[in-house]
C-alpha cells in the first residue's frame, strides 16, 4: 500500500459520481463526493463534478441551467444523446448533471421501489462514465484527473485507456478509482460487451470477464492508473480472500498503486456547535445542549421524556452488510433487560422494516422507529442519543461512527474497516477510549457490548464524561484526506507518463 506524500501544484479534476449531497443520495458516497469536492476547491484546485440527472431532481429547486442543449456520446455500437445541466455544489464547486430521460427520468437510483435492480443499470453507468469524457470535450475541460468511484463510474478509467489514449484532450489524463464497496462490482451479461465499447478482444478473464459476464469493478481495477480504498483497515482487507469479494488475486497485482485513505467528514454540515437542524447548539465547553436534543429526540420519538435513561441509536440501510440483522437478533433482549431506550432510522429489506417498524407497539415510550430517510432526523438522532450503534459485517470506512464521536455519542461498533480505524475501544481500567467494540458478528457479543455500554453509563460516569470529551476532541476533518488524495493524483500521473513512455496505450 502506498506511503503518502504532501505536494502542492494545482490541478483539473473531474470527479465522476452516481451520487452527491444535496441533489441524489442513498449512502455516504454522496456525501464524500460533495464534502472531498469542497476541500479540494477550497485548496485550489479546479474540480468538477459529473452526475446523472436523476428525476428526483428538481432543477428549478437547485437553480440549474441548461449548459448544453445537446451532446452526442458515441457508445460502442450507436450514438445516444443527452443534455447537460450545470449547478453548484454548497461549496461552489461546479456540478454537471447529465439528462437523457431513458436512463434516468426515474426516483429511484438503481432500483424501483420493490428493491428490484433496475434491468439496464449496465447502460445506464456506462453511458456516464462515457457522456463524462465526452462532457469535457464539448466544454473543453482538460482534466488532470479523472476520478471514479465504484463500479458505477468504473468504466471511465477503462475508456481512457481504450478510446481515449491518443484523443489531443484526454491523452494526459489520468485515472483514479476509489473503492467505497468492493461488495457490489456491477456484474452483467457479456451481451452488453458491444454495447459499453468494451471489445470481445478484452473480455478477458485478467481484465472484466467474471464467470462469463461483465465485472465492471474488475475492469476499472485493472485500467485505472490508482486506486484508492476509503480507510486503512479496508484497504489491507482488499487483499485477503474474504475482504476482497472475489478480486483479491487482481487487487494483489495493483497493490503498490493502492491507497488506504480515510474519509473525512464535513464539519460545516455535522458539527453541533452550528448544527441548524438540532434544538440546541452545543460544544465541548458547552455541553448542556445536548440534554435539549436528547428531550426533542425522545419527544420526536414518542419515548418517555427521562433526561436520566440512556439511549441508543441507529441510522442506516436494512441490507446485510450493515449488521442490522443482529441488532434485530438482540433488541427485545435490550429493551426487556436493560434501563435503555432505543430509535432507529432506516429502509431497505421488507422484512426488517416490518420488524423495527412494529418494535414501538411492543415496547411503548421505550423504542422510536422511522421507516425511510430523514435528514433532520438524522442529525436528531446523533445529537440526542448517547450511543450509537454500527454492528456492519463489514465497514470500508463509514461515516455516523465519525458524526457520532463529534456530537459526543459513543459509538457500539464491531471493530472492522473503517470502524476499528477510527473508534478506539474503551478501556476499563484507564477510562480511555471513545467507543465499544467486538469483533464477532453475532447478536450475543452485540447485546454483551451494548451491555457493557450500558453499565458504563451507569455505572462509571466518570469514565463516560472522559470517553465524550475525547471522543468530541477527535479531527475527522476533510483537510488531511484531501491532501493524501492530492498525493493520490499525483502517483496517478507518474503512474500514467511511466505507462506513455513504455507507450502501451492499453496500460498493461
Amino acid at each position: 500500500m502506498k506511503a503518502i506524500q504532501t505536494t502542492e501544484r494545482k490541478l483539473n479534476i473531474l470527479i465522476v459520481s452516481s451520487e452527491m449531497y444535496p441533489f441524489a443520495q442513498v449512502g455516504g458516497l454522496a456525501d464524500v463526493v460533495t464534502s472531498l469536492s469542497g476541500q479540494l476547491k477550497k485548496m485550489g484546485h479546479d474540480v468538477r463534478v459529473v452526475i446523472p440527472r436523476y428525476g428526483l431532481i428538481d432543477p428549478k429547486k437547485y437553480c440549474a441551467e441548461i449548459r448544453l442543449e445537446s451532446m452526442g456520446v458515441w457508445m460502442g455500437n450507436k450514438e445516444e444523446w443527452c443534455s447537460v445541466l450545470q449547478t453548484k455544489s454548497p461549496a461552489g464547486v461546479p456540478v454537471y448533471m447529465i439528462e437523457h430521460r431513458l436512463y434516468f427520468d426515474r426516483y429511484g437510483l438503481y432500483h424501483d421501489s420493490s428493491m428490484h435492480d433496475y434491468d439496464d443499470n449496465p447502460l445506464r453507468f456506462g453511458f456516464l462514465s462515457r457522456a463524462a469524457l465526452q462532457l469535457c470535450k464539448d466544454i473543453s475541460f482538460k482534466p488532470d484527473i479523472v476520478h471514479a468511484n465504484d463500479w458505477q463510474t468504473a468504466l471511465a478509467p477503462v475508456y481512457l485507456k481504450l478510446w481515449h489514449w491518443n484523443d489531443p484532450l484526454l491523452k494526459d489524463t489520468a485515472s483514479l478509482l476509489t473503492l467505497h464497496n468492493v461488495a457490489y462490482q456491477g456484474i452483467y451479461p457479456k451481451s452488453h460487451v458491444d454495447y459499453l465499447g468494451l471489445g470481445w478482444q478484452n473480455f478477458t478473464e485478467e481484465k472484466f470477464e467474471s464467470y462469463d459476464k461483465i465485472n465492471f469493478l474488475k475492469g476499472g481495477i485493472y485500467y485505472s492508473d490508482v486506486i484508492n480504498a476509503v480507510s486503512p483497515s479496508f484497504a489491507r482487507d482488499l487483499f485477503t480472500p474474504s475482504g476482497g469479494f472475489g478480486l483479491a488475486p487482481y487487487l494483489s497485482r495493483r497493490q503498490s498503486d493502492t491507497f488506504g485513505i480515510l474519509n473525512g467528514i464535513d464539519y460545516g454540515i455535522w458539527n453541533p456547535e452550528t448544527d441548524p437542524l438540532i434544538p440546541k447548539n452545543y460544544s465541548l465547553k458547552r455541553p448542556d445542549g445536548k440534554k435539549a436534543c436528547k428531550k426533542a429526540l425522545q419527544k420526536a420519538f414518542d419515548l418517555q421524556q427521562d433526561d436520566s435513561v440512556a439511549v441508543i441509536g441507529a441510522i442506516g440501510r436494512f441490507v446485510e452488510q450493515k449488521g442490522f440483522h443482529l441488532i434485530a437478533g438482540c433488541i427485545e433482549k435490550v429493551l426487556q433487560n436493560m434501563k435503555v431506550q432505543f430509535v432507529i432510522l432506516a429502509s431497505g429489506e421488507k422484512s426488517l422494516e416490518h420488524f423495527f417498524g412494529m418494535l414501538p407497539s411492543h415496547y411503548t415510550l421505550r423504542a422510536g422507529s422511522f421507516i425511510g430517510y430523514d435528514h433532520a432526523r438524522s442529525h436528531l438522532i446523533e445529537a440526542g442519543c448517547d450511543f450509537f450503534l454500527m454492528p456492519s459485517l463489514f465497514e470500508p470506512c463509514g461515516l455516523n461512527q465519525m458524526y457520532s464521536q463529534r456530537y459526543g455519542t459513543l459509538p457500539i461498533v464491531r471493530a472492522t474497516g473503517g470502524l476499528n480505524d477510527t473508534v478506539e475501544n474503551y478501556n476499563e481500567q484507564t477510562g480511555e477510549g471513545t467507543g465499544f467494540k467486538f469483533n464477532d458478528p453475532t447478536p450475543e457479543a452485540l447485546y454483551d457490548t451494548i451491555g457493557w455500554a450500558v453499565s458504563t453509563y451507569y455505572d462509571r460516569p466518570a469514565h463516560m464524561k472522559q470517553m465524550i470529551e475525547k471522543a468530541m476532541s477527535k479531527d475527522y476533518s476533510w483537510d488531511k484526506s484531501a491532501r493524501e488524495y492530492i498525493e493520490a493524483y499525483y502517483q496517478a500521473l507518474r503512474n500514467k507518463r511511466l505507462a506513455g513512455s513504455r507507450n502501451k496505450p492499453y496500460y498493461w
